[in-house]
């Protein structure tokens, strides 16, 4: 496997920033979804520039806190999980990892506490 390779071409956006809110690295996915503005020109600029209010506002309390924002959403048509969480080199917060899934309008959901109940 070429390093890297997987992550390059994984079909869902992935969107790494350091401490400060630089982007550090997007997939081939994240460069296409961000093409609007400026696709893989974005490294190295601050991806709170990206992100209107109250979003760029929520990417900078979860830059100061260090902690994961989890939630869906709905556009062009296409249903995508958005999961926006810290990232550590060293045991220290190196900055966050937003990954950007599509995902289908219904999913399947299983409960697997309820599952291993009722074989117990």
């Amino acid at each position: 496997m070429k390093e890297g390779g997987w992550i390059r071409e994984f079909p869902a956006a992935i969107t790494v920033c350091d401490p400060d809110g630089i982007i550090l690295a997007l997939n081939d996915k994240s460069c296409l979804t961000f093409v609007g503005d400026g696709g893989a020109d974005l490294l190295g600029t601050n991806m709170l520039e990206c992100h209107p209010e109250p979003a760029r506002s929520k990417v900078a309390e979860l830059l100061k806190s260090g902690t994961s924002n989890v939630y869906t959403i709905e556009k062009g048509g296409i249903k995508k999980l958005i999961y926006q969480s810290p990232w550590y080199e060293d045991g220290k917060f190196a900055g966050l990892v937003e990954l950007s899934l599509p995902i289908p309008k219904e999913m399947q959901h299983f409960d697997r506490d309820e599952q291993e109940a009722s074989r117990k």
